[in-house]
């Protein structure tokens, strides 16, 4: 290894993300710059937005496009914090209800917690589009959200295929309240024990706290020496710590050279598509903060207007299903899998971190 060039790499990478403000991901992590949350359209229809965090990249780029996605709908935003408190989120659907909106945008990072929210907003006849995650209880007039079973799914078959079926990957997994949590960590456990038998995984769970990834992964490090794959289910607030303590531990090497560990995320911020570019990540799933926005503020302007949806393909390169939960649908939006050159991997497609339509490198 030439470890001028790869810490090199690694300092572009970190500088990169401490400068994004080092995200934790769309489920409960933090470290990321707080974005003011745009109002939208001076004259529309009003909405109430809570915000589910302000120290995340991934929440950051989300609550920056939120506003202009916003404004296009005709829709005058009236925006909340809940700082990933189910408590203060309930306190804040009231206070917006007061304010009668006409709708509510939501994204509840623990889904089964936002029942009393939802609750309080069918009460006064207020319908509610949840964005990333799916209510457990249902109640949403539309998720807007990717497949995240495919999150997990996508991510095995890149470690499995390019490791060969064979070795050891530790798996930093989300928190198992959230249901993108539950959905990757299953679709990952589903794929390798069916599709790569003859890889160990060693799970780590996490609540989304990067803290708590480096210290189990340090501490696998010691009595699995071999470790030759990882799994970060968020990036974010994976990412740099992650590194850094590879680097400590003479274990960051470089793509294409002998004793690197394959690393697959999940979010699409600009700090994983650098670290890919750099070699020291290998893939990640990009979800779209930008669509979230602008998928959220449509359906919103939709539920006020009375538009009915079913399930099937969109005119937007989605898929809306019937989530199976008090006949609650999902739109499904693209989250293609990023890798440096893109092209196929197994029968996987992916595309390189230069394709325009990536968000995370702000196009």
């Amino acid at each position: 290894m030439n470890t001028r060039i790869i810490g090199a790499a690694l300092a572009a990478v970190l500088l990169v993300a401490a400068a994004a403000g080092c995200s934790r991901e769309s489920t409960g992590e933090g470290g990321g710059t707080a974005v003011n949350v745009g109002t939208g359209a001076p004259d529309g229809v009003l909405v109430g937005a809570d915000q589910p965090r302000s120290d995340t990249d991934f929440w950051s780029a989300y609550a920056g496009y939120l506003g202009p996605k916003a404004a296009a709908a005709g829709v005058k935003l009236e925006n909340t914090s809940s700082d990933n408190d189910s408590n203060r989120l309930k306190s804040n659907v009231d206070t917006l209800l007061s304010k009668n909106v006409k709708a509510l945008i939501l994204a509840p990072q623990d889904t089964a917690a936002v029942k009393p929210a939802i609750e309080a907003a069918a009460a006064k006849h207020v319908p509610v589009v949840t964005v990333d995650t799916r209510p457990d209880t249902g109640g949403a007039y539309m998720v807007v959200r990717a497949d995240n079973r495919a999150y997990g799914t996508k991510s095995c078959t890149y470690l499995g295929e390019t490791l060969h079926g064979k070795g050891k990957v530790v798996e930093f997994q989300g928190d198992l309240t959230s249901i993108n949590g539950r959905d990757r960590s299953e679709a990952f456990a589903d794929c390798m024990s069916s599709k790569y038998p003859g890889i160990k995984v060693i799970e780590i769970p996490t609540e989304w706290k990067g803290d708590k990834a480096v210290s189990g992964l340090q501490d696998k490090l010691l009595t699995d020496p071999d470790i030759n794959g990882i799994y970060m289910q968020a990036g974010g607030v994976f990412l740099q710590p992650t590194l850094a303590l590879l680097q400590r531990e003479n274990k960051l090497v470089e793509a294409g050279k002998p004793g690197h560990i394959t690393i697959v995320s999940n979010d699409g911020i600009k700090s994983e598509l650098d670290a890919i570019d750099a070699g020291t990540i290998d893939a990640t799933v990009s979800q779209p903060a930008d669509l979230y926005a602008q998928y959220a503020t449509y359906y919103a302007k939709a539920a006020i207007d009375g538009k009915k949806f079913a399930p099937g393909p969109t005119d937007h390169n989605s898929t809306i299903i019937d989530t199976g939960v008090g006949g609650m649908l999902e739109d499904q939006l693209p989250a293609p899998v990023v890798t440096h050159t893109g092209g196929k991997v197994g029968d996987m497609d992916t595309v390189a971190t230069t394709d325009p339509g990536l968000w995370g490198r702000g196009h």
